[in-house]
C-alpha cells in the first residue's frame, strides 16, 4: 500500500505540473487585466508602474518560472484586485463550498440511496416507474432554470425560504459553518437541494441497475434459500455489493460539485469559491483564476486517491490483486 501510494504522489505532481503550464498559458493568454483594473483616464505613467507592480512587464515563460519558484514554497500569487494572496483568498471562501458541496452530496445519498433501492426491488411498480421517470428529470433540467423556479415558489410565492445568502454562521473548531442555527439551515437548503439535483438521478440509476444485478446472483439466492429475511438480504448482501460503483461516482461527483458549483453559488449568491472565481474572471484577476484552478485539479488527485484506498476497504480482492501485483 505504501508503495502504491508513493507511484500516485509522483503521478500527481506530474499531473500538476502539466496541469500548471496548460492553465498558466491559457489564462495568461486570454485579456489584459490592466485595461480592466485601471481607469482609462490613467497616463502612460501609472499604467507602466501597474504592469511593473503585477510583474507583467516580463516575457510570459518567465512569469511562468516565477511562478513556479513562488508556487514551490506555497505562493501562488497576490491577487490583482483584493491585493492579497490569491490562497488566502480562496480559503476565506473554501468553508462555505465545502459546506454546500458536502450537504449536496448528503442530500444525494439519503435520497438516491433508498428510492434507487425502492426502484430496483419494484421494477415493474407504480413507485419505480415515478421514480425512475423523476430521475430523467434530475438529468434534463438545467442547474440555473431549477434554482430560479425553487427562488420564485418556495421564496417569492410561498415566502418559507430566504431568496439568496448564507444566513446566520456559528464556529466549528474555528470554521464558520451555517448547519448550526436555524436561519443558516433554511439559507442552505434550496442551493443544497439545486446542486444535488442532478446527483440524487444520478445515485437513483446506480443504486436501481445494481440492486437488479445483486438480486440475480446466487449468493442472493442462496440467502433467501436459508430463510434469511427480507431486509437483510437487501441491508446486507444486496447493499454491500452495490456500494463500490456508487462510492466510486459519489466521490469523484464531489470533486464535481466543488468545481461546478459555481452555477448554485451565483444564482443563490452563496460566498463560495464558485462566487469568487466568477467575480475574478470579470476582472480578470488572473493569480486567483490560477490558484482556483490548480486547487481543483490537487482536489480531484486527492479524491482519486482516496477512492483507490476505499476500494481496498470495500472489497477484499482488491487487497489481493495488490498483493499479487
Amino acid at each position: 500500500m505504501l508503495a502504491f501510494i508513493i507511484r500516485r504522489v509522483l503521478q500527481s505532481l506530474v499531473v500538476l505540473l502539466v496541469m500548471s503550464l496548460l492553465v498558466f498559458i491559457g489564462v495568461y493568454a486570454i485579456g489584459n487585466p490592466i485595461d480592466v483594473l485601471i481607469s482609462p483616464d490613467a497616463d502612460q505613467i501609472e499604467r507602466a508602474k501597474v504592469i511593473v507592480a503585477f510583474g507583467l512587464d516580463k516575457p510570459l515563460w518567465l512569469q511562468y518560472f516565477i511562478f513556479l519558484k513562488n508556487a514551490a514554497g506555497g505562493d501562488l500569487g497576490r491577487s490583482f484586485a483584493y491585493s492579497t494572496p490569491a490562497l488566502t483568498l480562496i480559503f476565506e471562501r473554501m468553508p462555505a463550498t465545502l459546506e454546500l458541496s458536502s450537504a449536496a452530496i448528503l442530500l444525494s445519498i439519503v435520497l438516491g440511496l433508498p428510492l434507487g433501492l425502492l426502484a430496483g426491488l419494484r421494477p415493474n411498480g407504480v413507485a419505480g416507474k415515478v421514480i425512475m421517470a423523476v430521475s430523467i428529470l434530475g438529468f434534463s433540467l438545467p442547474t440555473f432554470w431549477v434554482g430560479l423556479m425553487l427562488i420564485m415558489v418556495f421564496a417569492v410565492q410561498l415566502g418559507w425560504l430566504p431568496t439568496s445568502g448564507r444566513g446566520e454562521t456559528h464556529l466549528l473548531l474555528g470554521v464558520p459553518v451555517s448547519f448550526l442555527s436555524w436561519d443558516g439551515l433554511r439559507h442552505l437548503l434550496m442551493p443544497a437541494f439545486n446542486l444535488a439535483l442532478f446527483n440524487i438521478a444520478l445515485v437513483i440509476r446506480l443504486t436501481r441497475s445494481g440492486a437488479q444485478e445483486a438480486l440475480m446472483q446466487d449468493y442472493v439466492k442462496f440467502a433467501r434459500a436459508k430463510g434469511l429475511r427480507n431486509s437483510r438480504i437487501i441491508g446486507v448482501h444486496v447493499l454491500k455489493n452495490i456500494l463500490i460503483p456508487i462510492v466510486t461516482v459519489v466521490a469523484l461527483q464531489f470533486g464535481s460539485i466543488i468545481a461546478f458549483s459555481i452555477v448554485t453559488e451565483t444564482v443563490f449568491a452563496w460566498p463560495g469559491m464558485g462566487k469568487l472565481i466568477i467575480d475574478s474572471i470579470r476582472v480578470l484577476d488572473r493569480p486567483v483564476i490560477v490558484a482556483y484552478l490548480l486547487l481543483i485539479v490537487t482536489i480531484f488527485i486527492l479524491i482519486n486517491l482516496m477512492v483507490d484506498m476505499m476500494y481496498s476497504v470495500l472489497d477484499p480482492r482488491v487487497r489481493l490483486a495488490e498483493s499479487k501485483g
